[in-house]
């Protein structure tokens, strides 16, 4: 909380977060649309609360957030646990819960009051495009808020609530991913077709550096992740992913799907194989069985089932929430949550999934931009309609805080004595069956134009 707090000095520096969105860009930012403005801002303040969340769980921030008042007295708030709550340990996942409720409680109330906007001449569009300084108040109160919500119950059902709400957003990155790699090939392609045919051998480095990297990264998950006589379960995750990533492969390239969907290839296949196997990865880092998941953080109790089983003993200042895994999922979630700020895309499948429109782009015309002092301007490009719903992009904004929270403290949760944390086989398996459908979801943008020939999916 104290992290929170000092953070506020620094926000109120930047002049982008002091008005409306036509100040946004007043003087110091480049020209743009009032509809990429905002999103921007919402998705900083979104990253801000990731940083304060970052922060708390640092090795030895458990010492300075133990010196809360009251946030952690030995399991004081919890029936039956006074005395018994290992403090060095609790904080940090606390902290982290508490901070992105309140990242979740701020923009599940913006979901709400922005529903039905239609245009900016709705006043609520003045809502979502400025007042920004008091926004980042209204953030901050919560948040402060948060840190006196007792323990017991809340911490439980939060949990469960993040796990539902990141299996929806790994979903979302899914569909944010493909709409890249979309992207990504049309612009390489009609760059070769226009220009040098250099561009079609980059697609191909990419295309052969991402199947490369999803092949060894399967290698390595047969030599770590599994062992002859056990972890029957890895051995499965593997193989099926493995295969289904053929099976998508295969299918991007064959002739009727590519006279129905001709700018689908292997470069939008790559790279979903390449994110199919992170969420593997991902998932088999949360087995409870150390033998079959060497990177078991060591707070976590080797075999939470037991109740005589040691409590893990890290020095004071050592309390390690961070791996491997949990550094590439912040990475993926960054860039999906900035590119689906500035998202420019015509593809209209995601944009009807997205509920975003065509875009005209990111940047307007400096004469548009500017007024008659000279002085440019944000652009208001939505009188006429929204190019977004500003309702289902603060809902994607709460699973996103719940997906960052899940992430940050690895899925895990306290054990029944407060004392270390456990990782569980529930956890394993959303992750897991979020591959399949994310593959699935991928799979059926590919055969629905042949399944479904009335309906138009250009």
């Amino acid at each position: 909380m104290g992290a929170c707090m000092a953070l506020c000095s620094l926000a109120s520096c930047a002049s982008c977060l002091c008005g409306s969105a036509p100040c946004l860009l007043s003087g110091c930012c480049p020209s743009s649309y009032n509809s990429t403005l905002t999103r921007l801002a919402f998705s900083f303040l979104m990253l801000l609360g990731t940083l304060v969340s970052i922060i708390m769980i640092m090795p030895g921030m458990e010492a300075q957030l133990e010196k809360i008042p009251g946030f952690c007295e030995k399991g004081a708030s919890i029936p039956g646990f006074h005395g018994k709550v290992n403090c060095s340990i609790i904080v940090g996942y606390k902290s982290v819960y508490r901070m992105c409720f309140a990242m979740a409680c701020f923009f599940f109330l913006f979901s709400m009051i922005m529903i039905r906007v239609r245009s900016s001449k709705d006043p609520r569009a003045a809502i979502q495009n400025g007042f920004w300084f008091f926004k980042f108040l209204i953030l901050v109160g919560i948040t402060v808020g948060a840190f006196f919500i007792p323990d017991g119950t809340f911490n439980t059902v939060w949990y469960y609530f993040g796990v539902v709400g990141s299996f929806i957003f790994i979903v979302i990155q899914l569909i944010l991913l493909v709409d890249f790699a979309h992207t990504w090939n049309q612009r390489w392609v009609e760059n070769a077709e226009n220009g040098s045919r250099c561009w079609y051998a980059a697609l191909l480095s990419f295309t052969v550096l991402h199947y490369a990297c999803a092949f060894a990264a399967m290698v390595l998950f047969y030599v770590f992740y599994t062992q002859p006589d056990d972890c029957t379960e890895h051995k499965v995750f593997i193989s099926l992913n493995f295969i289904f990533c053929i099976i998508v492969s295969v299918v991007s390239i064959l002739p009727k799907i590519q006279e129905a969907q001709p700018s689908s290839g292997l470069l939008q296949s790559s790279l979903i194989s390449l994110y199919t196997m992170y969420l593997t990865w991902s998932a088999m880092t949360n087995n409870p069985n150390r033998k079959c998941n060497p990177s078991l953080l060591q707070l976590v109790n080797n075999n939470p089932t037991a109740s005589t089983a040691p409590t893990p003993t890290i020095a004071p200042g050592q309390v390690q929430w961070w791996d491997a895994q949990g550094i590439v999922g912040l990475v993926i979630f960054l860039f999906c949550t900035l590119y689906a700020s500035i998202r420019s895309s015509n593809n209209s499948q995601v944009n009807k999934l997205m509920q975003t429109e065509e875009s005209q782009g990111l940047a307007a015309d400096v004469e548009t931009a500017s007024d008659e002092d000279g002085v440019r301007r944000a652009v208001d490009n939505e009188e006429d309609g929204v190019t977004y719903s500003y309702s289902f992009f603060h809902f994607c904004l709460i699973l996103a805080s719940l997906y960052i929270m899940m992430t940050l403290t690895n899925w895990y949760q306290p054990d029944s004595d407060y004392q270390a944390m456990q990782s569980t086989m529930p956890a394993v398996w959303v992750k897991i069956s979020s591959s399949w459908l994310a593959l699935a979801l991928y799979l059926w943008t590919l055969v629905a134009p042949l399944i479904l020939p009335d309906r138009d999916f250009s």
